[in-house]
């Protein structure tokens, strides 16, 4: 077994992944210790070793690096590099020289999580240059989708409820924290309620449309939404919000698609029904004359959607991922990592609707290969088969270099031995703003 070493973990979702992590590691004879944020994280880690942070998010870098000294931490673990917690420990955590190792959401869905490695000094991240994937994909194992995973939308509905639930207490026993979530999760709650009792009726509506669209060959356009709270819109797009994202790709639809063309506005599942998105698209179509040809849609079978659609706009969406998989001409609105030439459209969004410019499969095949084996994990953060598949792939995280890193490394390495320039160079990585998909 490799040296032990002392993990630190900062906030997880609101589930069991994060603690049975923990526990696994400590199995292993690891150091694992973790920071409360707030009740909700207390709760999951239900007494393990862990200290609480009480104050604000000001005052917590000083805090977490006295912290990570009287430790003597080598890892940092955490979900979601931009909550508000996580942007201040990032830094302390990169001074302490401790190994970051950052979860997300699947870059690739469904079936897997994605964890990443933070440098010492900047994100070591996926290249934009399609011959690296053409090139290194041929160093790869093939991978598939691996063992498919489903996650129950009540059971995550479940964590999340549990979760809030007890950080009705944060007042008292964590006055300085503030969540990173855009609304109230009371509020959120309500609008799942709301959401999901009218669903049956949204759903049969959708279907309804979707079948007429189908059976009198429209052609159409699908413009999959993104949550407003997502960092990917907040952190990794030029778009304050959703309304903006709905406003920017109406007008030019109305100003540039022919009019015999349809635009399908799909929800996202997990939205809490609260931004009456809806209600925006149906205004904005009206006021430009485009009423007729805009629909929106609560449901629908999205693999059925992409097969027929003339094209997909995105802003970074894993959806994304999904469109190029299925052949479907994309345009990206953001910097997402599958946005590069051979992939996503490169004629700006007025021409797109005219001639929406198909992905080169070959080259999507390289680059979901090689974005699975550099930076995903197969498994899910919620059910107990998916954790525990999550938590056998994450033996990843204690080797010296990141899968991704390897991967640098070699070609790096084979293109100095071409060129005569023997010996990698850190500093000299491929590197590239973050940005992913919901």
């Amino acid at each position: 077994m490799s040296a032990a070493r002392r993990f630190l973990f900062l906030q997880g979702l609101a589930g069991p992944f994060f603690t049975r992590l923990g526990d696994h590691l400590r199995a292993l004879g690891h150091e694992v210790h973790r920071v409360n944020f707030n009740a909700g994280d207390a709760a999951h880690w239900a007494g393990r070793p862990a200290s609480n942070f009480r104050g604000s998010v000001d005052e917590l870098p000083g805090w977490l690096a006295s912290k990570l000294r009287e430790l003597g931490s080598t890892d940092v673990m955490l979900f979601g590099c931009h909550r508000p917690v996580h942007l201040a420990s990032i830094t302390a955590a990169r001074t302490h020289g401790a190994c970051i190792h950052a979860f997300e959401e699947g870059y690739i869905r469904p079936n897997w999580i994605t964890v990443e490695r933070i440098g010492a000094q900047v994100p070591v991240a996926l290249p934009r240059d399609p011959h690296w994937y053409r090139e290194v994909d041929r160093l790869l194992p093939r991978h598939d989708d691996d063992q498919a995973i489903r996650v129950p939308l009540a059971l995550r509905a479940r964590q999340e409820v549990a979760y809030h639930l007890c950080n009705a207490v944060n007042p008292i026993f964590f006055p300085g924290y503030r969540s990173h979530r855009p609304r109230a999760a009371l509020l959120e709650f309500a609008g799942f309620v709301r959401r999901y009792a009218a669903m049956p009726v949204d759903t049969s509506a959708d279907a309804g449309l979707i079948s007429d669209l189908l059976t009198r060959g429209r052609r159409y356009f699908l413009l999959p939404l993104q949550l407003n709270g997502d960092a990917q819109i907040v952190h990794h797009s030029p778009f304050l919000n959703i309304a903006e994202v709905i406003d920017v790709v109406l007008r030019s639809f109305a100003a540039h698609a022919a009019s015999h063309t349809h635009l399908v506005v799909k929800n996202h599942p997990l939205d809490p029904g609260l931004g009456g998105h809806g209600r925006e698209v149906r205004h904005r179509a009206e006021a430009l004359g485009i009423g007729r040809r805009v629909h929106y849609i609560e449901t629908g079978h999205l693999p059925t959607l992409l097969d027929h659609a003339s094209g997909t706009v995105v802003v970074n969406s894993t959806v994304g991922m999904s469109a190029l998989s299925q052949g479907c001409p994309t345009k990206a609105l953001a910097r997402p990592i599958y946005d590069m030439a051979g992939l996503t459209s490169r004629v700006s969004l007025n021409d797109f609707w005219r001639d929406p410019e198909p992905p080169d499969p070959a080259l999507y095949r390289a680059v979901r290969n090689t974005v699975i084996h550099a930076t995903q994990v197969n498994g899910d953060f919620c059910t107990r088969r998916g954790i525990a598949l999550a938590i056998a792939g994450c033996g990843r995280m204690l080797e010296e270099l990141s899968p991704l890193e390897q991967l640098l490394k070699r070609h790096w390495a084979q293109s100095a031995v071409d060129s005569g320039n023997i010996g990698w160079q850190p500093e000299c990585r491929v590197m590239s703003p973050a940005g992913s998909g919901v």
